[in-house]
């Protein structure tokens, strides 16, 4: 079975920080995990494969599968924003150096996105733009996407190809961290209401013990001292029990914008 992170490896040091907690978590919970260096990789592929061990997963792909993935634990990121949570936003970006102050300021312009099936890149902003969208045929005269990854957003608003994206937003504080001159060329105009954060997944063919094992070394990462620095490159206050019905909001949040005529970005 394997293990990947592969959703928040957006610098070196990231991967090699990932590699350490999911390492000890394997070790911890005497799980054979492989720990898959899935860059190469496309998330699609990776939630596809039915060896998933302990597998970061986005809430909303995982909302919208009809069979889904046995759920084990998820991350409560450290920063103040998330109140102690289970939680993470999405950030709509935009150069530091350029004319935007405001959300509002990048309406006409262009619109970047990962994938239709994110939700911190495409269903969390497409919900915080129903605000908007009353009486506006479109919001943007170009959506562009779409990218792949959300590095590659970032990206794409870096080197002027779009005015404007939406990124996870606990991503978007390790980026601050770990690539801080990148982080330095992007300012936020606005901010998303919270969401359950990605959770960490596992195949059900896996034995239920097993992921047992693994939810338990999870939940215990925070006391572990030899995990203290890791956890703080990872901006990692702990991880949380977490349930199937918290993962409604994704849908509930995807019907709402269908429902006011705005089912795409535009």
């Amino acid at each position: 079975m394997i293990a990947s992170a592969r959703m928040y490896e957006w610098a070196p040091s990231l991967v090699t920080a990932w590699r350490q907690l999911l390492h000890w978590v394997a070790a911890r919970a005497g799980a054979p995990l492989e720990v898959l260096d899935s860059r190469s990789m496309s998330l699609d592929e990776l939630w596809a494969r039915e060896d998933m061990g302990c597998v970061f997963m986005c809430g909303y792909p995982y909302a919208l599968r009809a069979e889904r993935p046995a759920l084990l634990a998820a991350p409560v990121p450290a920063p103040p924003r998330y109140a102690n949570g289970a939680v993470y936003v999405s950030d709509f970006i935009v150069r530091a150096d350029g004319p935007f102050a405001r959300l509002e300021d990048t309406f006409g312009g262009r619109l970047a996105y990962s994938t239709e099936h994110s939700h911190s890149g495409y269903n969390a902003p497409r919900h915080h733009l129903l605000q908007h969208h009353a009486g506006r045929p479109a919001l943007f005269a170009e959506v562009k996407g779409p990218y792949g990854r959300q590095r590659a957003v970032v990206q794409a608003v870096l080197d002027g190809e779009a005015d404007v994206a939406a990124i996870d937003g606990y991503a978007h504080d390790l980026l601050h961290r770990h690539d801080p001159a990148v982080g330095a060329r992007l300012r936020v105009v606005a901010t998303t209401d919270p969401a359950p954060s990605p959770p960490l997944v596992a195949s059900p063919a896996m034995p239920a013990s097993a992921r047992e094992r693994i939810t338990e070394a999870l939940l215990d990462a925070h006391e572990a001292s030899e995990l203290k620095a890791v956890m703080e490159e990872l901006l990692l206050r702990r991880f949380a029990p977490v349930e199937d019905a918290s993962f409604q909001v994704f849908l509930d949040w995807q019907r709402a914008a269908e429902a006011a005529g705005y089912p795409k970005l535009r």
